[in-house]
């Protein structure tokens, strides 16, 4: 899609999305939601109401595994029938999951077991555990070297994994807390945002070393990342001050900053609308246009505890689990619809 966007013609082309609802999902309560975004379904997911951190979204097999923290579950759900399929135990306060389809394997972070769980996708069944890793968080996949890498949060490094063995090569030193860790096609690199010292750090898969120090003046505490492999950029989000980073990749420099809610943590980038979602923990959910290298605020809205979030690049139907709504966790699913944005 170009860069810029016709959105009354984009509004109607998703509005005709199918919106198929099972049984047991309830729509979307009103008056908590963006204009700039129309509600689908709360879906009641299993389990108490505490906290769920990262998602990992499998768009070619339409499954999105959400780890529900507090509960040490893994939660699987299946984005074309709108259900909950499984709810896996095992996972102690589980942080990261990322889903590898090439591989058929999920891997999760059990923080509390300071292992990396690796799960068969076809089975749902545990079949490997790695470890030790001091605190293990976000997780990346390097396709062509077949490893794992994995932000070790407290440990300051950034721990690597054969994914053909699942044992534990290495531990990289970062200089400071791992955030969030992301693989980058473009340049065959792992990036890692690094608390403290406010900086991108680059590792080359194949010799697990760093290549590169980028520094992020005006972020603080970096910890979310996403990509625009397309377009060649970096969204890096400053947990200490609010602020999100636009970085070039290929320039290999910090080109901007934009403010976002307190404490921002998970961000999502729909490449197909050019759309970045920036979840915070205050429950502040900031919606960008990325165009021209540039971002444009097209919204921003609060839901109680919304500090994860996913997209579906295919049906660009946004994922939002909620800890604690009226005392139930719930998934809440929304989509680009009729808006009164403004125009970017």
């Amino acid at each position: 899609m170009p860069h810029s966007i016709h959105w009354k013609s984009l509004a109607a082309v998703l509005i005709l999305l199918p919106l198929a609802r099972p049984a047991s999902a309830q729509p979307a309560a009103q008056g908590t939601n963006p204009s700039f975004l129309r509600p689908v379904a709360d879906i009641p997911l299993p389990g108490p109401a505490v906290r769920f951190d990262y998602q990992s979204l499998d768009a070619e097999n339409g499954r999105l595994y959400l780890a529900h923290m507090n509960a040490d579950h893994l939660v699987v759900f299946d984005t074309a029938r709108q259900q909950v399929v499984a709810n896996l135990s095992g996972f102690p306060r589980v942080h990261g999951v990322l889903a590898v389809p090439q591989l058929h394997r999920v891997y999760a972070s059990a923080t509390g077991a300071h292992q990396v769980v690796v799960v068969d996708t076809s089975s749902l069944k545990t079949i490997a555990q790695a470890g030790p890793v001091n605190y293990p968080d976000g997780l990346a996949y390097a396709p062509h070297q077949h490893r794992v890498f994995i932000s070790d949060e407290h440990g300051g490094v950034d721990a690597v994994m054969d994914a053909a063995s699942n044992r534990m090569l290495a531990s990289i030193q970062l200089g400071g807390g791992a955030g969030n860790t992301v693989y980058d096609p473009g340049s065959d690199q792992i990036l890692v945002a690094v608390h403290k010292v406010n900086k991108l750090v680059a590792i080359d898969p194949a010799r697990m070393q760093i290549v590169a120090h980028y520094a992020l003046p005006g972020i603080e505490d970096p910890h979310g990342i996403a990509l625009d492999t397309a377009h060649r950029l970096a969204f890096i989000a400053g947990e200490g001050n609010h602020t999100l980073a636009l970085f070039d990749l290929a320039q290999r420099k910090l080109v901007a900053t934009y403010p976002v809610g307190d404490d921002p943590d998970v961000l999502a980038f729909d490449p197909g609308l050019q759309l970045l979602y920036v979840s915070a923990e205050s429950g502040i959910v900031t919606i960008f246009h990325e165009t021209h290298h540039r971002l444009q605020q097209v919204d921003s809205f609060t839901l109680p505890l919304a500090h994860t979030v996913s997209v579906d690049p295919k049906t660009h139907r946004v994922y939002l689990p909620l800890e604690n709504l009226h005392g139930t966790a719930v998934l809440r699913i929304l989509v680009p619809g009729d808006t009164q944005a403004s125009k970017p």
